[in-house]
C-alpha cells in the first residue's frame, strides 16, 4: 500500500535535521576520547621509537605532518601559443682553436 494524494497518515516522528544518530554520535565520541588519549603522548611515543628504529619514526611523523600541513596540488596547464614570429638572422661564429696551441 503505497502513499496517496491526501493521506494525513504519514509517519513523521523521525528525527529533525541535524540530529545526528545515537549510534554515529556513540562511536564518534569513542573514537575522539582514544584519539585525546593518544594524543597526549604522541610525542614521547615518536622519541621512543626513534631509539630503535630511527626510519620507523620518521616515516610516521611524515604520515602526521599530511594533517597538519596541506599538501599541494600539482597544476596542469594546458593552452595553445601561435607563433607567427620569422627568423631574422643566425650569426654563425668560428673560432679557431689551433691558434694557442703552438705556444
Amino acid at each position: 500500500m503505497g502513499f496517496k494524494k491526501g493521506d494525513t497518515h504519514i509517519n513523521r516522528s523521525g528525527r529533525k535535521p541535524g540530529v545526528p544518530n545515537r549510534t554515529t554520535e556513540a562511536a564518534k565520541l569513542t573514537i575522539q576520547r582514544a584519539v585525546n588519549g593518544i594524543l597526549d603522548t604522541i610525542q614521547s611515543d615518536l622519541q621512543e621509537i626513534k631509539k630503535d628504529n630511527p626510519v620507523k619514526a620518521m616515516e610516521l611523523a611524515i604520515k602526521l605532518l599530511e594533517y597538519t600541513i596541506p599538501k599541494l596540488k600539482s597544476v596542469d596547464i594546458q593552452g595553445t601559443v601561435d607563433i607567427n614570429q620569422k627568423i631574422q638572422q643566425i650569426s654563425i661564429h668560428i673560432l679557431d682553436g689551433t691558434a694557442n696551441k703552438n705556444e
